[in-house]
């Protein structure tokens, strides 16, 4: 039988969880499926989404977002997505003149220890807004890839206090909801990206690993879903849940289901 992602996590628009962070990963193929489909999710469930985009540009997440049912532009110009193209930003960093901090500005610092010129743009982006303006259902925080903050020099324990620091506010403060991106690069020397995988995981209520198929390539089915569901506060019996399924993408949507279940098997 294939079920949509929403029916597998148990959750539709109008019923979503608030004050949640959810991590995404992927190893050894492209998660990229799991940003759009929330991407999507939150704009549909009318939230205000502050998108940290540092993997692709706006045009990419747009063309996307179009085949899922959302219009990037038109969100962005009625003030319910506020985005960040970080390939576009960083050679802005370096090539024009900033009157004030700018969000990557660590990247013209040899030193920068910090990213909190990357949280304030956050939490000025989620800020509640006056009543007569629009008025959102809750905030969302979506960063792709976080991963790209080691790449470009950041150290681990810098870009966990960033994610400390937007949960504090974002999830706890303002009651919204944190999806972040997360690569799993597979090498064991990579120790920082250990780290901030570990770190990341270690705070989430809800992580989605999605993987490539051992066997390799097939076309019927493109790797594997992991769900795991993590609630602190039950009893350690009852605490972690998790569930895999096996997942193709298509067009417009990406079909789950049981292992074995595939077309090609059937």
């Amino acid at each position: 039988m294939f079920v949509e992602l929403n029916n597998l996590l148990n959750t539709t628009p109008d019923r979503a969880e608030q004050g949640k962070l959810t991590l995404l990963c992927d190893a050894k193929t492209d998660g990229s499926f799991l940003v759009h489909h929330f991407l999507s999710f939150y704009l549909k469930a009318n939230c205000k989404v502050c998108f940290v985009a540092l993997f692709q540009s706006f045009s990419h997440y747009n063309i996307v977002g179009q085949k899922l049912g959302v219009n990037l532009t038109v969100a962005r110009e009625r003030g319910q997505l506020v985005f960040l193209e970080g390939l576009k930003s960083s050679v802005d960093v370096f090539f024009q003149t900033q009157e004030e901090p700018h969000p990557l500005q660590f990247l013209r610092e040899a030193n920068a220890g910090n990213l909190k010129p990357l949280f304030e743009f956050v939490r000025e982006a989620l800020k509640p807004v006056d009543s007569g303006e629009a008025r959102w259902t809750y905030p969302v925080l979506l960063v792709d890839d976080l991963s790209v903050l080691l790449s470009l020099g950041m150290g681990a324990v810098a870009v966990l206090d960033f994610i400390h620091y937007c949960r504090a506010t974002v999830c706890w403060e303002l009651k919204g909801n944190m999806v972040i991106l997360v690569h799993d690069s597979g090498d064991v020397e990579d120790e920082e990206n250990d780290i901030l995988l570990n770190g990341v995981s270690h705070q989430s209520h809800l992580i989605l690993r999605a993987e490539g198929l051992a066997t390799g390539f097939c076309r019927d089915v493109h790797g594997q879903l992991r769900i795991l569901w993590r609630r602190p506060s039950q009893p350690t019996a009852q605490r972690d849940q998790s569930l895999t399924y096996q997942y193709k993408i298509q067009d417009k949507s990406v079909s789950f289901f049981a292992k074995g279940m595939s077309p090609a098997v059937l």
